[in-house]
């Protein structure tokens, strides 16, 4: 006898809540945070994708995370006290088969989420980002008072590869390149802000994630004359070591034209200065080449300055100035380079990475790198491009030093001079130190 038509067609929909009865609640294995200047990162650690939803309430501010099919394995951890988002963590199941997480807030906030699938040593997750609400921004941002100057400090912007959720290559001995990396990028941003004529700015200043873009609208934001991103290379083969330093290539500078000129209608972002939403494709498209051309001259002219201030360290790894479309680099106003420190993953290199000393001796040849190229390049309108002294007749290299507060040996460094010897109509360039 043939099956009722009816029972057919219930079918799929009885198996289907049959399949979902049946299955596994999925375990919230840990809760990880991290907190970046703007704001705080949630990343639930899963044992399979989820259903989820958000709502946000007030009086208290709150954030409800609801969980679909799913338990708690671990103990939620404490905000940190200093956390400017979050104030506390709590859970409860609901009908003995939901999760519900709730954010105690230490203020009305803005919110996003989205989920991760997995990727290396990490599973599903279920990212949430906690930003501050746009009218206590806004109040905020009118506080800030800029400073007036007639000559203007360098802005070098130091950017530490990789961190929080994204912890980058790992040693063998279980150094996180996202660690190290910091650790000399504190160390070069400390050297940068002793030198006269520079400021340093962090992109990443703590143990967070932040976006390739992210980190290159940043520096834009705080009108960088130069962006360094800092790295620590690994291969399988243990016995490769040694630094590179790398600038955009031609490709990465060629998709990225692509990217601006596509989104130029609907973007406030500048090209050197000059907006190209009003501007045709032509001209936009000539502009936008004229603007990365000069911008990756001069990556690689600063680039090749590093690379030969690296050179005393150790073997490198490539000896000369190395392309790639590293997203991280396509700024196209900004001249960007990343450098490689060292192969976390040869053993010796890495006991270097970890040592201070290093550290130490790393920034310092990064930033000799640096000022010698500024010393020759510095922008219009800079206090190191005012640094400049012309040869007149008695003058001697001893005098020129005493006068300018620098020692004789920073003077022939800077000029690259072998002796005293100097001459009538010669330009000397003056190092910077700030006073103590």
């Amino acid at each position: 006898m043939p099956r009722p038509l009816v029972s057919l067609l219930l079918l799929p929909a009885l198996l289907s809540l049959f399949s979902q009865a049946m299955a596994a609640p999925v375990q919230v294995n840990s809760l990880r945070t991290w907190q970046a200047p703007d704001h705080t990162r949630l990343v639930f650690d899963l044992s399979a994708p989820v259903d989820y939803k958000l709502f946000s309430l007030n009086n208290p501010s709150r954030l409800v995370v609801d969980i679909k099919n799913s338990s708690l394995n671990h103990v939620l951890p404490d905000p940190e006290k200093n956390d400017a988002y979050l104030k506390g963590i709590r859970s409860a199941m609901r009908d003995n088969k939901d999760l519900r997480v709730v954010l105690d807030l230490q203020g009305k906030s803005k919110y996003k989420s989205f989920l991760l699938k997995p990727y290396k040593q990490y599973g599903d997750r279920l990212v949430i980002d906690l930003y501050e609400a746009a009218e206590r921004k806004q109040q905020v941002v009118k506080r800030v008072q800029p400073k007036s100057s007639s000559l203007r400090d360098l802005v070098i912007a130091i950017d530490a590869g990789h961190g929080g959720e994204d912890p980058g290559a790992l040693g063998t001995h279980g150094t996180h390149e996202k660690e190290v990396v910091l650790a000399i990028a504190r160390r070069l941003a400390k050297a940068i802000d002793k030198e006269r004529g520079m400021r340093p700015v962090m992109i990443r200043e703590g143990d967070y994630y932040l976006s390739l873009r992210q980190r290159t609208l940043l520096a834009r934001k705080h009108k960088a004359d130069l962006f360094i991103s800092i790295h620590a290379d690994a291969f399988d083969d243990r016995r490769v070591n040694g630094a590179s330093v790398y600038i955009l290539s031609s490709n990465g500078a060629s998709d990225e034209a692509a990217r601006w000129l596509a989104e130029k209608e609907n973007s406030a972002d500048l090209i050197g200065g000059v907006s190209l939403d009003d501007k045709d494709n032509m001209l936009a498209s000539v502009l936008l080449d004229l603007s990365q051309n000069a911008t990756i001259e001069s990556s690689y002219n600063v680039a090749e300055q590093v690379l030969r201030a690296l050179r005393p360290l150790g073997k490198l790894h490539k000896r000369d100035v190395q392309q790639a479309g590293f997203a991280v680099l396509k700024a196209p106003d900004i001249p960007s380079m990343l450098i490689e420190t060292a192969f976390i993953s040869n053993p010796r290199e890495e006991r270097k990475l970890r040592s201070t000393s290093h550290q130490r001796a790393m920034s310092d040849a990064i930033l000799k790198g640096v000022r010698a190229y500024f010393l020759k390049n510095a922008p219009p309108g800079t206090l190191y491009a005012a640094r400049r002294h012309v040869i007149a007749s008695g003058d001697t290299l001893s005098e020129i030093a005493r006068h300018y507060r620098v020692s004789i040996n920073t003077l022939r460094d800077a000029n690259r001079l072998r002796g005293d010897t100097v001459r009538v109509g010669q330009v000397l360039h003056i190092p910077l130190a700030k006073d103590s």
